[in-house]
């Protein structure tokens, strides 16, 4: 659906080199702290920004091949754009009717009710997160195949996270081949809605994991330094001091466990991967 290969665009002080696909009916992560690369990657894939190297493919055909009927098949947010704050969501219901052939105005705003958005008010009245959910409802709404989503859910509370996890289970439930690309810095989001992860950092990749292997065989340990001195190293990612002794990242939990009991072993999560392969030493 989306492959990025070597994908390079240089700054004074920044230099993305980025390769990565997003296979048909799955939901991609990319994760990274702030100015890691996630909104360039971004920007890069919808030719909102030229690159230097590199080549982008989405459905089969080089992104300059893409035409203007190609685009409606896709459906974007991005965390630094939105709607003028002077329409309300009748006026925009009418120009994305306008935009895109198969926009389906009667679901958008029966979505837009159901999400209790107000379809009279004018969008400066909307609080942030009936600003995002608007984003997305808009993106979701013209049987698009796939979704680029740059931070769908910042600064949102829990419950409307929530509903924006919702949004997009429904979107990939309706049609088995299509796909999502989406970045966050919600683990939780992520681990619940995404089958594979990358990870960004000065912008490179440094990670690419199937979620369930992360969640599943990734761990943290906690060593105190004789047991550090005295550990198989061979499957530690990533390593890091700490007053108690030393945390490490693995890959491969079992072993640990079986092979060394006395020490502490942390189930993984995404955000101890991401602490650990950005502050962590390699061993």
């Amino acid at each position: 659906m989306l492959k990025i290969e070597h994908l390079r665009k240089s700054y004074a002080d920044f230099t993305l080199d980025c390769s990565l696909s997003v296979p048909p009916g799955c939901v991609t992560g990319l994760v990274g702290k702030n100015g890691a690369g996630k909104s360039t990657t971004f920007k890069a894939i919808l030719g909102l920004i030229s690159r230097d190297q590199g080549s982008i493919e989405i459905m089969g055909k080089k992104l300059e091949q893409f035409t203007e009927k190609d685009k409606q098949k896709l459906g974007v947010s991005l965390a630094d754009s939105g709607f003028s704050i002077m329409l309300n969501i009748q006026d925009i219901a009418a120009i994305l009717k306008a935009m895109y052939g198969e926009f389906d105005n009667d679901k958008f705003l029966a979505k837009c009710q159901q999400f209790q958005l107000p379809l009279h008010k004018k969008v400066r009245e909307f609080s942030t997160g009936m600003k995002a959910k608007l984003r997305l409802l808009a993106a979701v709404n013209h049987k698009a195949q796939l979704l680029i989503l740059d931070e769908p859910a910042l600064g949102l509370d829990v419950m409307a996270r929530d509903e924006i996890l919702d949004i997009l289970r429904t979107y990939m439930e309706e049609d088995e081949k299509r796909s999502i690309l989406i970045s966050s810095h919600i683990s939780s989001d992520l681990e619940s809605i995404c089958d594979d992860i990358y990870m960004i950092d000065e912008g490179s990749i440094v990670l690419h994991e199937e979620t369930h292997v992360l969640l599943s065989d990734y761990a943290l340990l906690k060593l105190n330094d004789q047991q550090w001195r005295e550990l198989d190293k061979k499957y530690v990612v990533k390593y890091k001091k700490e007053s108690f002794g030393v945390s490490c990242l693995t890959r491969k939990k079992q072993y640990y466990i079986d092979n060394f009991p006395e020490i502490v072993v942390e189930k993984g999560n995404i955000d101890n991967v991401i602490t650990m392969m950005v502050k962590g030493e390699n061993v």
